[in-house]
């Protein structure tokens, strides 16, 4: 009694209830509200056009720039803010995402003439989730810190099946007490988000990651090709394999054998998916670092120069799968 006295009785206690409750879902309105503060996504291509839409789904404004500024119309129609340069994206996000082809592509975005480095704002946090030389992270690293901001890398795993459903591993290197702030926004597109270490070591594990694919894609292709020249059907002998020991990745989820499985590259003319180009690319920063390191890779140096052969005989645009194309043909040679 004595309370609702002071509040003015059972009316007044029920104006104070409401009070409370809009107080509390203001304190976790204000709470969301901060972690849904811009992020900027720079490299638009066919990785980082799903990871970035996903970024969208959850909740997140994306600042967009690509140099190809076609590929930023899509961004924009889903009211996402397009900017000129990799700059004018650190100008107006604390939290930026970049998805680029190579090391030099990165070197471009971070300290070019228009780069990141330019106006990024001291507290920065920015994360690469593009596959690079180990080294050029290390670079970008210490650039970063010089102009008071954190620099990740964070290489991801899965293809472009995995970046659409928001499925892809996160391989993420940097100074531990960050990887909770970057682990927030990778999650909104990968299912496994791994802390491995200090800068560098996403890559790593990266680059030992896509030379294990590339040999297993190949020796996948060869014994596919040698069981259809030896009458088998290439859906049973998948199945077998499948379930046998000598099961993989590349002839369980990702077969490069047309006609075995849908929703794969080899399904469409090989068309999509991780191209030859990239997977020659990878293969020879972990060229780099098994000399660097002088450590034995006899398969992987192997595999280096089938996919190089592959980009000199017309297959640089095809998905790396279709290394079982390029057998088929050079038997007849």
């Amino acid at each position: 009694m004595a309370a609702a006295v002071v509040l003015g009785g059972p009316a007044g206690w029920w104006r104070w209830h409401r009070r409370v409750r809009a107080a509390r879902a203001a304190m976790v309105c204000s709470r969301a509200m901060a972690s849904k503060t811009p992020v900027g996504f720079i490299g638009l291509g066919n990785m980082g056009n799903p990871m970035a839409k996903n970024l969208v789904k959850h909740g997140y404004p994306v600042i967009a720039y690509d140099v190809f500024p076609e590929a930023c119309k899509e961004f924009q129609d889903l009211g996402a803010q397009v900017m000129d340069s990799p700059a004018d994206v650190a100008e107006r996000a604390d939290r930026i995402i970049t998805m680029l082809p190579s090391s030099p592509n990165a070197k471009e975005v971070y300290t070019g003439a228009n780069g990141i480095l330019k106006k990024v704002k001291k507290g920065s946090l920015l994360i690469d989730s593009s596959t690079i030389d180990p080294a050029v992270s290390k670079e970008l690293a210490k650039a970063v810190e010089k102009m008071g901001a954190v620099f990740m890398d964070a290489p991801v795993s899965g293809g472009v099946g995995a970046a659409r459903a928001g499925n892809l591993t996160f391989m993420v290197g940097g100074v531990e007490q960050e990887f909770d702030a970057a682990k927030e926004l990778l999650t909104c597109m990968g299912s496994n988000v791994v802390y491995c270490g200090e800068v560098g070591t996403g890559q790593a594990a990266k680059i030992c990651n896509n030379m294990l694919l590339a040999i297993s894609m190949i020796g996948t292709a060869e014994a596919m090709n040698l069981g259809i020249r030896l009458g088998l059907d290439p859906k049973l002998l998948a199945k077998i394999l499948n379930m046998s020991s000598g099961r993989c990745w590349s002839s369980d989820t990702y077969n490069p054998v047309p006609g075995v499985m849908e929703g794969v590259p080899s399904a469409n003319n090989y068309q999509g998916g991780f191209g030859t180009t990239l997977m020659a690319k990878d293969l020879g920063l972990a060229q780099i670092s098994a000399t660097n390191t002088k450590t034995p890779v006899p398969l992987g140096s192997q595999a280096h120069q089938i996919y190089r052969m592959m980009c000199a005989k017309g297959y640089a645009l095809k998905d790396f799968s279709a290394v079982f194309q390029f057998l088929r043909e050079e038997e007849t040679l």
